[in-house]
């Protein structure tokens, strides 16, 4: 085995150390070409088992090489998905800006847009409900666009079309009814959405009406396959500019994707 030279990377080290085996080999076939047959074995057999066990007894020697290759490997994997990710997002720009029965808080023309993609259910959804609601009314100027993903049942459902039937009936009044959805602390059953739906001011009669459209079926359905096509496959989730988060987000990281979204549209 060569030298251990503490200046030379160990990695550096197993390449050239790989590098002169293989060289040696090679030259070893060369001289041996008259034996061999076009598209066969590169190494004969014990050259491959040499070769395999010279890899496996540096691998046993030295095994934090195999944590810093699935490091890399992970990390390789995470650039890819992230990539796959922002083709996705520039793909669906259009249906993320907002499409047909969307709700649309914060600034409508604001110079970032932030999309949620929630469910009344989740407990993860109520608990940054607050932290989306006062970052974006604290900044002023920013396009808040709500896609109802209810994935948590039908009672899940039935609150979607409670609140896109509240949008339909009185636009000014579904960011009420929408956080008040989302802070209640018992389970949306049919009479608490009522309930709540009556305490924000709106008609019952028309909400319970409304929720029967197939158009708030189809607004649903969309966002369903909105969520599929950028791999979101949980709630909360949240599009920001042309970055996709998963999960609770805190006050301060919200405020620093807002801003890069901001600064990167700028450029």
């Amino acid at each position: 085995m060569m030298p251990q030279n503490p200046l030379v990377p160990r990695r550096l080290r197993v390449r050239v150390a790989l590098t002169a085996l293989l060289g040696s080999l090679a030259l070893s076939q060369a001289a041996d070409a008259q034996t061999r047959r076009e598209g066969q074995t590169r190494f004969s057999g014990q050259q491959t088992e040499d070769i395999e066990r010279i890899i496996r007894d540096y691998l046993l020697e030295h095994p934090e090489l195999i944590f810093e290759a699935m490091q890399i490997y992970q990390k390789r994997q995470q650039l890819a998905h992230e990539q796959r990710q922002r083709e996705a997002i520039a793909a669906e720009a259009s249906s993320l800006h907002g499409a047909p029965g969307d709700p649309v808080l914060g600034a409508p023309d604001g110079d970032v847009l932030l999309v949620e993609f929630f469910d009344y259910r989740c407990p993860y959804c109520r608990a940054v409900a607050d932290v989306v609601r006062e970052t974006v009314a604290e900044d002023g100027n920013v396009r808040l666009v709500m896609k109802e993903l209810p994935i948590m049942g039908p009672q899940s459902v039935q609150a979607a079309r409670a609140a896109l039937s509240a949008h339909r009936q009185d636009p000014d009044k579904y960011e009420a009814f929408h956080f008040a959805l989302m802070t209640t602390e018992v389970d949306l059953t049919d009479e608490q959405i009522q309930q709540i739906a009556r305490g924000v001011g709106l008609d019952l009669e028309r909400l319970e009406g409304q929720m029967q459209n197939p158009e708030i079926d189809e607004t649903i359905d969309r966002t369903y396959t909105l969520a599929r096509e950028l791999g979101i496959s949980g709630t909360p989730a949240f599009v920001i500019g042309t970055t996709l988060v998963s999960g609770v987000v805190d006050e301060a990281r919200l405020k620093r994707l807002i801003s890069e979204a901001r600064d990167n549209a700028s450029r």
